[in-house]
């Protein structure tokens, strides 16, 4: 039997990514106008705790990593193959991006919030891309039983807080609780400053104050710049996440099915590049958090 090349193998995913496509608008045609709404719409209720589609997506996407990874190590051997060979693959290129950034050392610390967060987001974005995903409405109002857990704003945020919550450990772990907030508050300067011109020396007093007064507002800046962090990684993730589903809904309500392959395309590629780059910072914010303030001047 002949053995198929790289364009037959493109060929043949191609093709399956037609079949997917036809048997999803066959299965679950449009209505008449796509159902857009930015918040996650509430599916149903367990104790009055509302349940809304973008965790039905998120439960899903843990089930398919989870099944994945089971299925990958459940027979595991010396010499990989199949599956395995391909978690472990792509694991290895994972763990080589994050120790040539971080160093081997805290490469290996860092590895597991890393892979995690770039795993989850990347899932979480391809998996809403499959037939199904904002087309299965429940209700007199369509409402979708599943949507793409990154386009609901909850969830951005909280893997923001997770990236700032290990950051700051990290940092005070690394460097000792007083050396690390000192960075935020520093005072030190002033204090002296303040404590010269009770000795006397006016002139050096006022100069050390005005340092510390420098030194103190660098602080605060630093204290706004760690906040900030939250905000741009949410944000990011959200708008560039919300705006690719709110234009392949668009497109598929304008024109034929066809002709929106290409866009599928594009936000498999999107989906790629926000799941490193939330990745990416979250690691160079922990490289800078681990660092000494003296190594960064």
């Amino acid at each position: 039997m002949a053995r198929i090349g790289l364009w037959g193998r493109i060929g043949i995913i191609i093709l399956v990514l037609f079949a997917l496509l036809i048997v999803g608008r066959l299965l679950f045609p449009l209505p008449e106008m796509p159902h857009i709404e930015l918040a996650a719409e509430g599916v149903f209720s367990i104790f009055g705790f509302p349940i809304t589609n973008t965790m039905l997506a998120a439960w899903l996407t843990i089930l398919v990593l989870g099944g994945i990874s089971y299925a990958a190590t459940r027979k595991m051997k010396i010499v990989p193959k199949g599956l395995q060979n391909i978690v472990e693959a792509l694991l290895g290129m994972l763990i080589n991006f994050v120790e040539d950034t971080a160093g081997k050392d805290y490469g290996r610390k860092f590895f597991p919030v890393i892979a995690t967060i770039f795993i989850f987001v990347i899932a979480n974005a391809w998996l809403a891309l499959l037939p199904g995903f904002m087309f299965i409405g429940i209700g007199e109002e369509h409402v979708p039983l599943l949507r793409g857990a990154n386009t609901d704003i909850n969830f951005p945020l909280a893997l923001a807080l997770i990236s700032f919550v290990f950051v700051e450990y990290w940092g005070l772990r690394s460097q000792g609780f007083f050396r690390y907030v000192r960075k935020f508050f520093n005072v030190g300067g002033l204090l002296r400053g303040i404590g010269q011109l009770f000795r006397g020396k006016i002139r050096g007093g006022l100069s050390a104050i005005l340092t510390g007064v420098i030194e103190a507002f660098a602080g605060f800046i630093e204290i706004i710049s760690e906040l900030v962090r939250i905000v741009s990684l949410t944000i990011r993730l959200f708008g560039n996440m919300t705006a690719g589903e709110l234009l392949i809904l668009m497109m598929l309500f304008l024109i034929p099915w066809v002709a929106v392959i290409p866009f599928y395309g594009l936000e498999l590629f999107i989906g790629f590049v926000q799941a490193l780059i939330f990745g990416a910072l979250t690691l160079v914010f922990l490289v800078m958090a681990v660092t000494p303030r003296e190594e960064h001047e």
